[in-house]
């Protein structure tokens, strides 16, 4: 899962990252509202992380215009702003989870996961073309004909669809499908990718997996 830090405070920041790395997140840290809103032009995030006090921006204006841009993104806000009166602000303004500082590190671990929960019970399904997976039932159909995926093939096109549109390189892959313990050397990804094209992308169907030379893989139907 991708998480986008918008923090400024360089120790929190580390501190965010180291741990939910650690957690198997793939944290990205940025320090200013010009620079996430770089990050959010650059691809989907599964949740982002934002600070109120930010040396460009407010945090509760970002969070509205994101809200307005992207009404399905997940938004927690983690600052020292604590009254009230700026908790329900930031609620408002459309954040999904409101925390302060400072904080516990598994009560965040435990609002992350509180918001996953919450994305699974709304959304059960994702559409590519004529590609449907099923969140719930860990399955996944193309032209309404079940394709029969491993648990491991399921994974790997649910890592690729969730990052729909954007290229991942081998590594990312590695790291998101099976660990970043196994060897990098190892030919996982491209046997699992051969084995999911032959069942996804078969005789006479629209090709959605694709593999851009030198970067790594994208799924899309453009």
């Amino acid at each position: 899962m991708d998480i986008l830090i918008v923090e400024d405070d360089p120790e929190i920041a580390a501190f965010l990252v180291q741990g939910l790395t650690v957690e198997g997140y793939a944290p990205h840290h940025v320090a200013t509202g010009a620079a996430m809103q770089a990050a959010l032009d650059a691809r989907r995030w599964f949740l982002v992380i934002l600070d109120r006090m930010l040396p460009d921006a407010e945090g509760a204006d970002l969070c509205a215009q994101l809200r307005r841009a992207d009404p399905g993104q997940l938004i927690l806000m983690l600052t020292a702003r604590d009254a009230l009166e700026e908790k329900l602000d930031g609620l408002r303004s459309g954040a999904d989870d409101y925390m302060t500082k400072p904080f516990s590190f598994e009560e965040l671990l435990v609002r992350i996961e509180t918001l996953r929960r919450r994305v699974g019970t709304r959304q059960e399904a994702v559409q590519i073309a004529d590609l449907t997976l099923n969140l719930a039932l860990k399955s996944a159909a193309r032209g309404g004909r079940d394709l029969g995926l491993t648990p491991t093939e399921f994974a790997l096109l649910r890592f690729l669809v969730e990052r729909r549109g954007t290229i991942v390189s081998r590594m990312e892959i590695l790291a998101g499908v099976w660990g970043k313990s196994f060897d990098p050397n190892t030919n996982l990804v491209e046997v699992y990718i051969a084995y999911l094209r032959k069942k996804v992308d078969g005789p006479g169907a629209e090709r959605l997996i694709r593999n851009v030379r030198g970067f790594g893989y994208v799924i899309d139907d453009d």
